[in-house]
């Protein structure tokens, strides 16, 4: 009885064990490659810094999901969006580089963390099924999946995850080979992938549009993909092989 309600409460919390894997994952990547090599601000700046991303990260995962919620289901559910973390902590970078006057990139040393804790996270994703509301529409492939309800369905949490560890390999062999190279572009390189692949598996998905048969999240994306395809055209003006 009492491992019936274990698998159960397993079963239940899948997501969240997952997601505590992506955090743990991610960490010690982190601190073994990384930690030392940063292009932060320094001082009482770093905290500050820290901050703004922390709370962009929060503001924005929880408001982007709320807002496909309401528009796709007609109700105000509380949920998290990686979009929408990358997205409302870009921004307050933005604000906040620009108030501070740093300049050049500074979240180069944490694109292969992000890519591996993504990678992982979707895989919970993909576990939790039709309760975690980012399943893919109905496919005749071989490859689709039957979440319990009888219809197949492609597996899109997969496929952005398969995607996020090729570019987490990518960036460790930029990371080695071509260092700055690694710290001028690797972000916005990041930012660019992630955004295009993103915008491509939407289509693949039951979300309410909201304009040129778009959803939200769609709409996000090119803001991000206009916004890594300026910083890497900046960026590559006396930056391509020199420490920025």
């Amino acid at each position: 009885m009492l491992w019936h309600a274990l698998q159960y409460a397993l079963a239940m919390n899948i997501h969240l064990w997952f997601d505590a894997l992506s955090y743990v994952a991610s960490a010690l990547l982190f601190r073994r490659y990384f930690y030392q090599k940063d292009l932060l601000p320094k001082g009482e700046l770093r905290w500050y810094y820290y901050t703004v991303v922390i709370v962009g990260f929060v503001v924005g995962a929880m408001a982007l999901s709320l807002l496909n919620a309401y528009l796709s289901l007609g109700q105000w559910i509380v949920g998290k969006s990686v979009l929408g973390a990358l997205f409302g902590a870009i921004v307050g970078i933005g604000f906040f580089k620009y108030f501070t006057g740093i300049k050049g990139s500074t979240g180069a040393y944490f694109v292969p963390s992000l890519a591996l804790g993504i990678a992982i996270g979707r895989i919970g994703c993909f576990m939790m099924g039709l309760d975690d509301y980012t399943y893919g529409i109905e496919s005749r492939l071989p490859w689709a999946v039957d979440f319990g309800d009888g219809v197949l369905r492609h597996p899109v949490q997969l496929y952005e995850s398969a995607m996020m560890f090729g570019f987490f390999l990518y960036s460790m062999w930029v990371y080695k080979h071509h260092r700055a190279y690694f710290e001028a572009k690797i972000f916005y390189l990041f930012v660019l992938f992630y955004a295009t692949q993103r915008f491509i598996w939407e289509f693949l998905k039951p979300y309410e549009t909201v304009v040129f048969g778009l959803n939200v999240f769609q709409i996000i994306c090119l803001v991000l993909m206009v916004y890594a395809i300026i910083y890497l055209k900046r960026s590559a003006h006396g930056t391509l092989f020199k420490k920025i």
